[in-house]
């Protein structure tokens, strides 16, 4: 299947790109995270874990157990602070 996966803020600086088509055998969205943990390089990097990472499916906040579906749209986005 393939989702549309959206980078923000400095997940996105780092990547270097704000959003990619991705074709994934991922059933959730934390399967879809290893996936891309596993390409290395900037990737790993910004969604490895151990590293506080929100995840939204289809513009709702999601939990790495949320069902991916083919045409979804995921987003990876640091936490939000406030001042």
């Amino acid at each position: 299947m393939t989702v549309t996966v959206r980078y923000f803020a400095s997940i996105r600086e780092a990547i270097g790109q704000g959003s990619e088509a991705v074709d994934t055998a991922a059933t959730t969205l934390g399967a879809l995270r290893d996936e891309l943990i596993a390409r290395g390089g900037a990737h790993a990097s910004s969604l490895a874990r151990g590293r506080a990472v929100r995840m939204a499916l289809n513009q709702t906040l999601s939990d790495e157990s949320a069902t991916l579906a083919d045409g979804a749209e995921v987003a990876f986005f640091p936490p939000v602070t406030g001042g």
